[in-house]
């Protein structure tokens, strides 16, 4: 484990999806880097689990990656962990493994939880080509450029979005893609209000805003012919 860096998937809402090796990474590593204290203590606590934590976010993470790569260098070994899933998709640790390459530190990505698979699986659809473009911009305008640009693939194609632009994003999907466009939510994976709705967005988005759903959530637009 001597001058190693662990990209460490953990839980998306259930405890009991993290895997054996993700643990025996955690306990034996030198210290856990994390992109909040709070959730990064709830789960170590959790598993009985006591090590040094660093911080490590978009607002520090050029000035606290140099002292980590130099910790690295000298032999010890850490874990990258995310809020929750697999860390780097929207989250900081993009510089720290560039930094680390660069010094010739091992880098180890452990398979693991995320809401990208499990979304897919789960739909019913297709999943042989699928076209993964992430996150939308919050800014209204330049989000509406980015749906008429994917209206162009020919796909199915996955968004991923926070939990407060669920209504939002749908809205824009119906004005883009139509009213009839199917498509699949994926809400609250692993967690005991999960739902996966499937159907018509303007069927999908008045179920939305009865239940006035507000939670994590992977979205996937069946745009094929």
């Amino acid at each position: 484990m001597k001058s190693s860096l662990y990209i460490t998937p953990t839980p998306i809402g259930n405890f009991e999806d993290i895997t054996l090796r993700a643990l025996r990474i955690l306990k034996e590593v030198d210290f856990i880097i994390c992109e909040e204290l709070k959730p990064a203590r709830r789960l170590l606590s959790h598993f009985g689990i006591d090590k040094e934590t660093v911080l490590l976010n978009e607002h520090n993470e050029k000035e606290i990656t140099p002292e980590i790569v130099e910790e690295l260098s000298k032999g010890k070994s850490a874990a990258l962990i995310s809020d929750a899933g697999t860390p780097l998709f929207s989250d900081p640790g993009h510089f720290l493994v560039e930094q680390c390459l660069a010094k010739k530190i091992n880098i180890i990505p452990l398979p693991g939880a995320n809401s990208l698979i499990p979304s897919l699986i789960a739909s019913g659809l297709n999943i042989e080509k699928f076209y993964y473009y992430g996150w939308l911009s919050p800014k209204k305008e330049i989000r509406k450029q980015e749906l008429n640009k994917l209206k162009s693939v020919k796909e199915l194609i996955v968004l991923m979005e926070t939990p407060y632009r669920l209504k939002r994003i749908l809205e824009d999907v119906k004005k883009t893609f139509g009213k009839n466009v199917y498509i699949v939510l994926a809400y609250k994976l692993t967690m005991p209000g999960e739902k996966i709705l499937r159907g018509k967005v303007g069927t999908i988005l008045e179920t939305v805003e009865k239940e006035k759903l507000k939670g994590e959530f992977v979205l996937l637009i069946n745009n094929r012919n």
